[in-house]
Protein backbone atom coordinates (compact mmCIF):
# COMPACT_ATOMS: atom_id res chain seq x y z
CA UNK A 1 0.00 0.00 0.00
CA UNK A 2 2.29 3.50 -1.32
CA UNK A 3 2.80 5.88 1.18
CA UNK A 4 0.95 9.16 0.17
CA UNK A 5 2.00 11.33 3.55
CA UNK A 6 3.88 11.64 6.82
CA UNK A 7 3.32 14.00 9.41
CA UNK A 8 3.58 13.66 13.55
CA UNK A 9 3.86 10.13 13.50
CA UNK A 10 1.27 9.18 11.37
CA UNK A 11 1.44 7.29 8.14
CA UNK A 12 -0.82 7.97 5.87
CA UNK A 13 -1.39 5.27 2.82
CA UNK A 14 -3.85 4.58 -0.21
CA UNK A 15 -4.36 1.16 -1.95
CA UNK A 16 -5.26 1.50 -5.49
CA UNK A 17 -8.51 -0.71 -6.74
CA UNK A 18 -9.33 -1.49 -2.96
CA UNK A 19 -12.65 -2.08 -2.01
CA UNK A 20 -15.44 0.75 -2.01
CA UNK A 21 -16.28 3.62 -0.52
CA UNK A 22 -13.03 5.12 -1.37
CA UNK A 23 -10.83 5.72 1.92
CA UNK A 24 -7.30 5.88 3.19
CA UNK A 25 -5.88 4.41 5.78
CA UNK A 26 -4.10 6.33 8.77
CA UNK A 27 -1.50 4.04 11.16
CA UNK A 28 -0.26 5.27 14.25
CA UNK A 29 1.98 3.04 15.70
CA UNK A 30 -0.18 0.16 16.54
CA UNK A 31 -3.42 2.22 15.96
CA UNK A 32 -4.95 2.44 12.38
CA UNK A 33 -8.37 4.03 10.90
CA UNK A 34 -9.98 3.72 7.87
CA UNK A 35 -11.54 7.65 6.58
CA UNK A 36 -14.23 7.72 3.71
CA UNK A 37 -12.28 10.19 1.13
CA UNK A 38 -16.21 11.95 0.76
CA UNK A 39 -17.40 12.43 4.43
CA UNK A 40 -13.85 12.28 5.72
CA UNK A 41 -15.37 10.26 8.62
CA UNK A 42 -13.30 7.37 10.22
CA UNK A 43 -15.13 4.61 9.15
CA UNK A 44 -13.41 1.54 11.08
CA UNK A 45 -10.54 1.51 13.68
CA UNK A 46 -9.37 2.93 17.12
CA UNK A 47 -7.03 6.15 16.30
CA UNK A 48 -6.54 7.78 19.47
CA UNK A 49 -8.88 11.33 19.65
CA UNK A 50 -5.81 13.52 18.85
CA UNK A 51 -4.31 11.54 16.07
CA UNK A 52 -7.50 11.35 14.63
CA UNK A 53 -8.09 15.50 15.09
CA UNK A 54 -4.73 15.72 12.89
CA UNK A 55 -6.14 13.18 9.95
CA UNK A 56 -9.01 15.13 9.75
CA UNK A 57 -7.46 18.56 9.53
CA UNK A 58 -5.21 16.94 6.85
CA UNK A 59 -8.02 15.25 4.86
CA UNK A 60 -9.57 18.25 4.90
CA UNK A 61 -7.24 20.23 2.80
CA UNK A 62 -5.91 17.52 1.02
CA UNK A 63 -9.67 16.14 0.12
CA UNK A 64 -9.60 16.95 -3.86
CA UNK A 65 -6.32 15.70 -4.53
CA UNK A 66 -7.25 12.35 -2.48
CA UNK A 67 -10.32 11.92 -4.39
CA UNK A 68 -8.87 12.69 -7.87
CA UNK A 69 -6.02 9.74 -6.66
CA UNK A 70 -8.58 7.55 -5.85
CA UNK A 71 -10.36 8.03 -9.45
CA UNK A 72 -7.50 7.91 -11.31
CA UNK A 73 -5.14 5.43 -9.81
CA UNK A 74 -1.88 7.76 -9.87
CA UNK A 75 -0.42 7.85 -7.00
CA UNK A 76 1.97 10.68 -5.56
CA UNK A 77 3.13 12.24 -2.75
CA UNK A 78 0.60 14.71 -0.73
CA UNK A 79 2.23 17.54 1.75
CA UNK A 80 1.94 16.72 5.02
CA UNK A 81 0.58 18.71 7.74
CA UNK A 82 2.57 21.37 9.14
Amino acid sequence: MPEIARFYGIVIKLFFGDHPPPHFHAIYGEYVGLFNIDTLEMIEGDLPKRAKKLVMEWATINKGELKKMWDSQEFHKLSPLE
